[in-house]
């Protein structure tokens, strides 16, 4: 049974939060604030975070970027209130996966995650059967997914986690050939293409910044006109 914890400063959200998942199957777990979350965290181990973008103290945004600081790779979405003012590049920046805006429909909710946590495990399940080092190397790029860590030449490229996501994904089938809509539709589930039909473009320039020696002209995240991105399979590179 998967468990996913909640860290919001409204009570209410807590009571109706935890009804909605146990009675999908989840446990649950909460938390009121950041430092509480953390330590629940630890204790508690969840497969996934609900997390407030406005608590009290520490906000969500700062506790994000302190999770993914201590090298944990669990799915976040960040739930704010539809009269909050917020910049969703600053959470996807921060390292969170998703957005749910309160009031929030239950069924869109446990959908989003139900897919982060399959996906995140698929991850880790890959990992775990595609070698005994759980990782991939081409040329100087190395992908350990049992990390959720990319390395070029050794050193660590710092890959967002939806970054590291899309060349997990195009690292698992090497020179295999990928639609952007296969990619939004492995990394966000169905339905978000049409609100983030420019995301994937974006994101392979982002992660060509960070994994190639000259992003103009790449050599391991690699265009095929017309049709989508490949990961070299080796000889490309």
């Amino acid at each position: 049974m998967y468990k996913v914890m909640l860290i919001d400063d409204e009570e209410s959200l807590h009571v109706s939060i935890e009804k909605l998942l146990t009675h999908a199957g989840y446990e649950y777990c909460g938390a009121r604030d950041a430092e509480s979350g953390m330590e629940m965290l630890v204790a508690e181990r969840p497969d996934l975070v609900l997390l407030d973008v406005m608590l009290p103290g520490m906000n969500g945004f700062d506790l994000c970027t302190r999770i993914r600081g201590e090298g944990r790779r669990i799915p976040i979405i960040f739930l704010s209130a539809k009269t909050d003012i917020v910049d969703k590049s600053i959470g996807f920046r921060a390292g969170g996966d998703d957005y749910v805006t309160k009031p929030f429909d239950a069924t869109e909710l446990l959908l989003r995650i139900e897919a982060h946590i399959r996906r995140h495990h698929d991850t880790m399940e890959f990992a775990r059967c595609t070698n005994r080092d759980g990782s991939v190397t081409i040329g100087d790029l190395e992908v350990r997914f049992d990390e959720y860590q990319v390395l070029v030449k050794g050193k660590p490229a710092n890959l967002t986690t939806k970054e590291f996501e899309i060349v997990a994904f195009l690292a698992t089938h090497p020179g295999k050939v990928f639609t952007r809509g296969q990619i939004q539709e492995y990394i966000w589930g169905e339905g978000e293409a049409d609100v983030r039909s420019n995301s994937i473009t974006v994101f392979v320039r982002k992660i060509r910044e960070k994994i190639e020696e000259n992003p103009s002209e790449p050599k391991y995240l690699l265009t095929v006109q017309r049709v989508g991105y490949k990961m070299a399979d080796g000889l490309d590179a």
